[in-house]
């Protein structure tokens, strides 16, 4: 079952995980703003034990909008009755982000949406994203693309989506007619990489869209790009994450209750 019985009123400061908690808050909290919310589905986790098994993740059926840190479920994915308790996830959540936790240690962190550019281009024949600019350079032969779709993402398709992320390099999955996946160590390294993605798509189907040829970068530029990204300061995820949970602090959001 899950590990908290039940999600407190409000959050002790001085209880685990706190900030985690409160980032992965903020972390819906704008995803519901930018619009990547898919009513009350679609869902992220963070894993916060050292073995990446037990994990937080949304309650079942609670808008992105009004996430706050304390009602933030505490999930073990090697637990076989987790969907048996009182407090358990939405179904998919545990098919994906379980299977996630306990077959990919790089994936201490994951975001599934169904955001409106990165499903377009899961909805194409051809889902690739080639390096038309500097963002989607950012992705050059780092994105898993699954053309494989098998359903709704309960335990099955979860491992098997899971076992496609056996490339480190690859924190980005194209899940063909569905949506996308996007992994990484924190909340503030995941959701910047989905930010990025989610612009990289927005400009490539909006270049599709004039008809016009494509400028396509040279795959030496495009790698180039890939790994200055690769290798660039984590302050700069960590910094933009600050920034938005600022915002949120200013304009007495509840995130972080």
């Amino acid at each position: 079952m899950a590990l908290d019985a039940a999600a407190p009123a409000a959050l002790d400061h001085n209880a685990p995980f706190t900030e985690e908690r409160r980032d992965l808050a903020a972390a819906f909290r704008w995803a519901a703003r930018y619009n990547w919310h898919e009513a009350v589905a679609n869902h992220f986790s963070l894993a916060v034990s050292q073995d990446g098994s037990q994990f937080l993740c949304n309650p079942c059926n609670r808008h992105f909008s009004l996430m706050k840190a304390s009602e933030l479920l505490m999930i073990d994915a090697n637990d076989p009755l987790t969907m048996e308790g009182p407090n358990a996830p939405d179904p998919t959540t545990w098919g994906l982000h379980g299977a996630l936790h306990r077959r990919v240690p790089h994936a201490r962190c994951a975001m599934h949406v169904h955001s409106k550019y990165a499903t377009v281009l899961a909805c194409l024949e051809d889902p690739k994203l080639p390096p038309i600019d500097q963002n989607s350079a950012m992705f050059f032969n780092r994105v898993v693309i699954d053309t494989n779709y098998g359903g709704l993402a309960f335990e099955e398709e979860g491992e098997r989506c899971a076992a496609l992320f056996s490339d480190p390099r690859c924190k980005v999955m194209v899940m063909g007619n569905h949506g996308i996946m996007v992994i990484g160590e924190t909340v503030a390294e995941t959701f910047d990489r989905l930010y990025y993605f989610e612009r990289a798509a927005e400009n490539y189907v909006t270049a599709l869209m004039t008809g016009r040829p494509l400028s396509v970068l040279s795959d030496k530029v495009a790698e180039s790009v890939a790994r200055g990204i690769d290798e660039y300061p984590v302050e700069q995820s960590d910094n933009h994450l600050r920034e938005l949970r600022e915002i949120l602090d200013k304009e007495g959001d509840g995130y972080a209750t």
